[in-house]
């Protein structure tokens, strides 16, 4: 039964006299409408009534108010309370109980209703709080946002105050053993060989661009899983695992949501917006944000380069900026056929457009330190970007406990259109003028089905199939302008259009038990790869095809009340990304080429760990040691150098590469109002492998470490400090060096806990700087860069019909500071 009418008191909404609030239109722009479209009047003859409250008889907005028959349970109307609690049904005359539910509170049945010739008011109905649901957020609150399950860890990334107003990069950057450098790449326990996926699935968010994480907005993010040994049921790509972002999406009935604004300095504005509606058999679910930013960025290089017949050195300094407009609109529809059976469909739209620009001057010296000239190199892009998705989900839960089958379709379309001048030339003399286009388009499709079906109490098994197609079309041209003709003429060697299609289909089988104190999970999975590149200008084309095995193992004892053990082992696979395979060269910088190789091989990794947890009342540890042995590593290299000063970049297949670290995760309550959360990996990795005779080999020691010191002062004021570092690490040629910073943010709730406003400051000491340094036989640089400068923001949110979890955390202590 559809409601007679609703009333949006917070925002002015009245569907019953066509009266409308305009800022509430805009607020809530497309999760009114499916309201609207979903929702007709229904007129009655009488009414029940009430108003419902909490212990403390506040009233409780927004309760979702069920009028069911006597007879047979049916439900006949529904309505959810006003901000004052109120409510009001219209109801033919009959038998009735009322069922009165609230997001943490316990459900309340009223009985004994009848309805005969007249309005039936039953009064003030009291809501008492979830003893259970309290007890789960107090547990999540001091556990310093982790959970651990026998196959990944769980950051309920919302409650870091260093995560306020930041966007998904920097979310992943504050989680522990990940990295996020200064391209926009992301790295897991030393290594970029990790599957980024968005609500476990593959998406155009991140397959492109390594710098589209930066376009999502952080506040979109619920919670982050970080799955270091992936079992049989997940892709078996990714050679340190899988990182899965989880976007924000409620379920709870009646209307809730979030909204938050932030601005920052360098130049940032942004807002966006969290909201759902549920309602009987649907949940109608959407959110929006909008960033727009302007990220400067400063740089500088030394090389030196001598053989028999050449010699040159020049230093490089680099000023850029990075920047523009992007959006994130969300919506979906959650429509429950049965009571164990639903399907949801959903949509993203990713839009964004930028302006980059860069100033490269180089200074090149004779082999005394004279200065020979002075050259200056301009480039202005323009960068259009779309991300278009579409999912379709089916899920039945069986009545047999834990039986559940799951289908799902995806969708995804994305574009990237750049354009580029280049200008380059000696102060005061004439000016070379370049331009290049390059306009990627991607498509990918997704059917997978999964079936776990339970053989015990605690056993089950599963099995599942899937298969995925990309096509990638990637058309680059660079042109040079003719001074004397006037006209722009194509470079060859720079211009060329690629096709790269993958299909990739799969299979897994998997099993699972515990026994007393020990949980056990093995599996199996098949992939079939079928990947093309075609270079069309050329008419070169390299088809690849091969099938791989992948098991999987992982075990879990309890050893006592609060310790258990764990070990897992996998196979895994890293196919070469295709931009890795484009054989012709990036021109943005005109001393430093990147060429791709389209005769790579996959890596291969086999990767052995074992965790153990100890769990006491005010804090935990969890330690970590792993192992991994690849093959065929894909590593960067610096291939050669000509007498103009060019360097050549090629990513290669070494030989082999052997990584041992041990993790660590520490969580500590001191005291009630002060938590620490630290985080420590330390990482030694010996590579082996050869080029054209030469051996490359490198044995790295390195570690990185995080620590968090969260405060509350005065039950409502929270104050964050966060210590990053990331230690020196040996390349094959040359090393990185040390990274640290420390990052700042404060926080108070107003508006009687609805809403939240936060300060913060990122990289406090502008310290956050890239460091590298190749050093081969007759060939050193120096290089330092850093992407962003320190950075301040100031956010607010504001809840919906939402209850912030600390304040839960905090109900029956009140001991303030």
């Amino acid at each position: 039964m559809l409601l007679n009418s609703i009333v949006f008191q917070p925002v002015s909404f009245y569907f019953g006299n066509s009266r409308y609030d305009p800022c509430a239109m805009k607020l809530l722009p497309a999760i009114l409408f499916f309201i609207f479209c979903s929702l007709t009047a229904y007129t009655q003859n009488f009414s029940i009534s009430g108003k419902v409250t909490d212990e403390q008889q506040h009233p409780v907005p927004f309760a979702s108010v069920a009028i069911h028959s006597v007879a047979d349970s049916s439900l006949v109307a529904g309505n959810i309370s006003d901000d004052q609690g109120a409510f009001s049904i219209s109801v033919k005359p009959g038998n009735y109980f009322l069922k009165i539910t609230f997001l943490s509170y316990t459900e309340k049945t009223i009985t004994g209703i009848v309805v005969a010739n007249t309005d039936v008011p039953v009064g003030t109905i009291f809501l008492k709080p979830s003893a259970n649901m309290l007890k789960e957020v107090v547990i999540q609150g001091e556990k310093a946002q982790m959970e651990l399950q026998l196959d990944k860890r769980i950051f309920n990334v919302g409650e870091d105050l260093g995560n306020v107003g930041v966007n998904a990069a920097d979310i992943l950057g504050n989680l522990p053993s990940v990295n996020v450098d200064v391209d926009g790449t992301v790295s897991l326990r030393g290594s970029e060989n990790v599957r980024i996926l968005i609500n476990g699935r593959p998406s155009g968010l991140t397959s492109r661009d390594p710098d589209a994480l930066r376009k999502l907005q952080g506040n979109m993010v619920e919670r982050v899983e970080v799955i270091t040994n992936p079992s049989s049921r997940y892709d078996a790509a990714g050679e340190v695992g899988i990182i899965n972002i989880i976007l924000k999406k409620d379920q709870d009935k009646g209307i809730n949501g979030t909204f938050t604004a932030n601005a920052g300095h360098p130049y940032l504005l942004g807002g966006s917006y969290s909201i759902n509606f549920r309602r009987n058999k649907v949940n109608i679910f959407s959110s929006y944000g909008i960033d727009d930013r302007r990220t400067p960025g400063v740089g500088s290089s030394f090389q030196r380069y001598s053989s028999s017949d050449t010699s040159f050195v020049y230093e490089q300094y680099n000023d850029r900026s990075r920047g523009g407009l992007a959006h994130n609109i969300m919506a979906g529809v959650d429509y429950f056929l049965t009571d164990k059976s639903s399907l949801t469909g959903s949509f993203l739209f990713n839009p964004s457009f930028g302006v980059n620009k860069s100033t490269n001057e180089y200074t090149d010296y004779d082999e005394n330190g004279t200065v020979i000239r002075n050259v200056i190199r301009t480039e202005r892009e323009e960068e259009d970007e779309e991300t278009i998705e579409g999912t379709l989900s089916y899920k039945k839960d069986y009545e047999e406990k834990g039986r559940t089958f799951t289908a799902d379709f995806k969708w995804i379309k994305g574009v990237d259109d750049e354009s580029t001048d280049y200008t380059e030339g000696q102060p005061g003399g004439a000016l070379i003028l370049q331009r290049a286009v390059n306009n990627a388009n991607e498509v990918n499709w997704l059917v997978q089905s999964d079936y776990i079906h339970p053989f015990s109490t605690n056993g089950k098994i599963e099995a599942g199939i899937k298969t995925a197609t990309r096509i990638i079309k990637n058309d680059y041209s660079l042109e040079q302008l003719d001074s004397e003709s006037d006209a722009w003429t194509a470079l060859p060697a720079f211009t060329n259009n690629m096709i790269y299609t993958e299909r990739i289909h799969a299979a897994y089988f998997m099993a699972s038990n515990t026994f007393n104190k020990v949980s056990v999970q093995g599996g199996l999975r098949g992939e079939y790869s079928d990947i093309t590149t075609e270079l069309t200008l050329t008419n070169e084309e390299n088809p690849r095809s091969y099938f791989n095995l992948f098991p999987s193992a992982n075990l879990s004892y309890k050893l006592k009340k609060n310790n258990t053990l764990q070990l897992s082992y996998s196979y895994r696979i890293s196919r070469p990304d295709f931009r890795n395979l484009l054989p012709f060269s990036d021109f943005r910088d005109s001393r430093v080429f990147f060429v791709g190789n389209p005769n790579l091989k996959p890596e291969y990794t086999h990767a052995y760990e074992a965790g153990y947890l100890i769990d006491w009342d005010n804090g935990s540890i969890l330690s970590s040691v792993y192992y991994r042995h690849r093959t065929d590593v894909i590593e960067r290299i610096v291939t050669s150098v000509d007498s103009s000063g060019r360097t050549r970049v090629v990513p290669i297949n070494l030989a082999e590469e052997n990584a041992y670290g041990v993790e660590f995760n520490f969580s500590l309550t001191l005291q009630k109002w002060w938590r620490i959360n630290s985080s420590a990996n330390f990482y030694r990795a010996i590579t082996e492998g050869s080029y054209e005779d030469e051996r490359l080999h490198s044995d790295t020691y390195t570690w990185s470490s995080r620590t968090t010191s969260r405060m509350t002062f005065f039950k409502n004021l929270d104050f964050q400090a966060s210590f990053n570092y990331r230690g020196p690490r040996i390349t094959t040629q040359g090393k990185n060096l040390a990274i640290y910073s420390l990052d700042l943010a404060l926080s108070r709730d107003i508006l009687k806990g609805k809403g939240t406003l936060s300060a913060s400051v990122r990289d406090l000491f502008n310290s956050r700087i890239r460091k590298n340094i190749v050093d081969s036989e007759g060939y050193y640089s120096s290089t330092r860069f850093q992407w962003q400068s320190r950075q301040f923001l100031i956010t607010f949110t504001y809840r919906l019909n939402q209850m912030k979890e600390k304040e839960r955390e905090r109900e029956g202590n009140e001991e303030e500071l």
